[in-house]
């Protein structure tokens, strides 16, 4: 005769809380949008913006909705599984950028505005190919 013990488990594990403001940062910043553009899209203010993708304010579903469809996602795509890891970690190696670069980034959305339109896609699809190569080279 065999007696079977069960096994103990303690408690299931939470899933790690998401930070919306780093994850609408991220999302901002793969559409190579300011907060200045969401702005306009929203009628939200840049500095209430900026509160959230830093973690200082909650904002409403209402207002995640707004946010959502400016950078014309689904509301879901906010709370999409693993997505808070990626974007915590890319936002870590954008937190690690000198001087010179945010100065050089900032140079770069300056004239792209004043760029035709196939030149901005151009410009894009040559920054996401590196995102790419620097996203492989990281992982």
């Amino acid at each position: 005769m065999t007696t079977v013990v069960p096994q103990q488990t303690g408690p299931t594990p939470e899933p790690a809380p998401i930070n919306i403001g780093v994850t609408i940062r991220s999302f901002r910043l793969q559409r190579g949008m300011s907060q200045g553009d969401i702005e306009k899209r929203t009628g939200l203010l840049r500095c209430y913006l900026s509160r959230v993708e830093n973690g200082h304010t909650v904002p409403s579903l209402d207002t995640l909705q707004k946010i959502a469809s400016a950078l014309e996602l689904p509301l879901s795509q906010f709370f999409a599984d693993g997505h808070g890891r990626e974007s915590a970690t890319r936002d870590a190696h954008v937190t690690a950028m000198g001087e010179d670069d945010i100065r050089f980034l900032t140079q770069v959305q300056k004239y792209s505005s004043q760029l035709t339109e196939s030149d901005r896609r151009l410009l894009l699809a040559m920054v996401r190919k590196f995102a790419a190569t620097a996203s492989t080279s990281i992982s």
